[in-house]
């Protein structure tokens, strides 16, 4: 394989819906949790970072009302276009190109964004530019290298299919520059970027519906890629795909680490 840039999960592609609504089963209530630990409430200004989806950004809104703001950027704002409207701003932006569109945040939050991002070291420091004094900054990230497998109990072949399959989505994510160890590594990156009471957990889903929906939408997103790559057969995506439809396998997702931090 030859390294491509650009993100390998296209907003614009018929399974990134479903995507996102898995991730909002799977993560809203640790996301909300800790924003609700912040005290997030009305009046509040935020900035959603990378929104994907639509379901952070409307419970924030509900949460700031209308004298609140939640801004909400993208590179591709595409699934959050329909939700545009007070106190909910929505902007196409780059956060590791582009300098931060907007100062003075409450609370700046991203949640599986920098892990993809070229430059992390500018998108943190434009996030971090961004806030007020006080201002809270919430990042979640996956860290796949920490917990690589798909099907933690490999006792079957579809089980071991299924780890050889993820095996091939994380190569395509690291040919495109995504750091698969990055989640780790966020509480010591907070700190050295000068926030005080730097903590962080973990939320680590075994087995779910929604973990075998994100599998499915996932893997047949990156299909071609897969076959392209000669990381994976059409037979084998296909084995896989009626696998996972049968409701037997336990699918686990990566760990998604949650660091938080307040600004000086």
């Amino acid at each position: 394989m030859t390294r491509s840039d650009g993100y390998l999960l296209d907003n614009r592609q018929s399974e990134a819906g479903q995507r996102f609504d898995a991730f909002a089963t799977l993560f809203d209530p640790t996301t909300f949790r800790h924003m609700e630990g912040f005290g997030v409430g009305p009046g509040w200004r935020v900035w959603e970072v990378g929104v994907g989806g639509t379901s952070v950004v409307t419970w924030l809104a509900k949460k700031v009302g209308p004298t609140g703001k939640v801004l909400a950027t993208d590179i591709d704002t595409s699934q959050v276009a329909s939700v545009a409207r007070p106190p909910i701003e929505v902007r196409v932006h780059d956060v590791g190109a582009e300098e931060p569109p907007g100062e003075g945040f409450d609370l700046v939050h991203a949640r599986l964004v920098l892990v993809h991002v070229p430059d992390r070291e500018r998108a943190l420091r434009s996030m971090i530019k961004s806030l007020r004094p006080g201002g809270r900054l919430l990042i979640e990230d996956a860290d796949p290298a920490l917990q690589p497998l798909l099907c933690p109990d490999e006792h079957g072949p579809e089980q071991q299919l299924a780890n050889r399959l993820r095996n091939g989505f994380r190569a395509l994510l690291a040919d495109r520059g995504a750091d698969l160890s990055y989640g780790r590594r966020l509480p010591r990156l907070l700190r050295e970027a000068g926030l005080r009471r730097v903590e962080a957990d973990a939320y680590f889903p075994v087995t779910s519906p929604a973990c075998a929906a994100l599998e499915s939408a996932t893997v047949r997103q990156i299909r071609d890629q897969l076959v392209t790559a000669g990381l994976a057969t059409d037979e084998d995506i296909d084995r896989h795909l009626a696998n996972v439809a049968s409701g037997t396998m336990d699918l686990a997702t990566a760990p998604m680490i949650s660091a938080w931090g307040r600004k000086g």
